[in-house]
């Protein structure tokens, strides 16, 4: 990262910071995307990997006992997405990859609309709302895991 990018980060808020990380999903999305359409399949992997640490790294940052439902439903996001892309990278999926791209994308938008809402109060209800409507296909819902309640299943 140039210095530029450092500067513009360290005075970045915790909403503007989940944004930069889901553009990083989608910029990785779309190498594994070229990396299809090329045949290189190592960078397919590569660009795979970056994504999933991403979101790996979202998924852990999440802090249930304080977000509630939208910490619910972005957990579950999460690993609708992490899905969606190991079964991308399996299959040499642009179609998967562009799923990933769609979805990310529109919780991304979400997310600027929360940081642009000055009523902070319904703001991650509308967060929650957008991450209920996102239903990727090949991913269903399960709300009977081993007991586990609610998750998302590939």
């Amino acid at each position: 990262m140039n210095p530029y990018q450092t500067r513009a980060f360290e005075g970045a808020s915790g909403v503007e910071l989940t944004v930069a990380l889901y553009d990083g999903v989608i910029r990785f999305m779309h190498h594994a995307i070229d990396a299809v359409e090329c045949g290189d399949a190592g960078q397919r992997r590569a660009a795979v990997k970056r994504a999933m640490d991403i979101v790996i790294h979202l998924q852990a940052t999440l802090q249930m006992d304080i977000g509630g439902k939208p910490a619910e439903a972005l957990a579950e996001f999460y690993v609708a997405m992490f899905a969606l892309m190991l079964q991308g990278s399996q299959a040499n999926s642009k179609e998967k990859f562009e799923q990933v791209i769609a979805c990310v994308r529109n919780v991304r938008d979400a997310w600027r609309q929360v940081a642009k809402d000055p009523d902070a109060v319904r703001a991650p209800a509308r967060l929650a709302a957008t991450l209920s409507e996102q239903r990727p296909a090949g991913i269903e819902r399960s709300d009977s895991v081993a007991g586990a309640g609610s998750c998302w299943t590939a």
